[in-house]
């Protein structure tokens, strides 16, 4: 993988682990068909140092991973177009790595569990009984990341 040219307003691993963990959607880039690029916005969760992502039984991104498992997922922090300046005042971050379905169903129920508390917190007993109602429809994909790097606007290094 290559090294970011402009390495000065690379942000710090703490950084971008915030930006993901705050995070709600990011865009998933996959290897498409018939060598195609294909991008798509997608909810997820970040823990444990790893992405998860909830995807249909069958389609367009279950095919192109199962084809080649090397993707990366953007998300942006910031993006905020400044007019007067030419410029917008950024932050985003990408994960580079390897895609898979979760498989054993331990780990299929903590991917779950872990975006349905992002996402809906406060109703544990619901989101059981939905876990265990769809458990069969559920589709959990990981992402082990290889490199995660994150990007800032110059005029934002030095700001939290």
């Amino acid at each position: 993988m290559r090294e970011m040219r402009r390495f000065k307003q690379a942000l710090t691993r703490e950084q971008c682990d915030e930006i993901l963990n705050r995070g709600t959607s990011g865009v998933l880039a996959v290897a498409g068909e018939g060598g195609w690029p294909y991008a798509v916005p997608l909810s997820y969760v970040w823990t444990a140092g790893r992405l998860f992502f909830h995807f249909a039984p069958a389609g367009h991104k279950l095919d192109a991973i199962r084809r080649e498992e090397r993707v990366s997922f953007c998300v942006t922090g910031r993006d905020q177009v400044v007019p007067e300046e030419y410029t917008t005042y950024y932050r985003s971050v990408i994960v580079f790595g390897r895609a898979r379905v979760v498989d054993s169903p331990e780990g299929k129920r903590h991917a779950i569990e872990a975006l349905c508390g992002k996402y809906c917190p406060g109703f544990p007993e619901a989101m059981a009984a939905e876990i265990d109602g769809s458990w069969e429809r559920f589709l959990m994909v990981e992402l082990v990341p290889e490199r995660v790097t994150g990007k800032q606007a110059r005029e934002l290094m030095g700001q939290a």
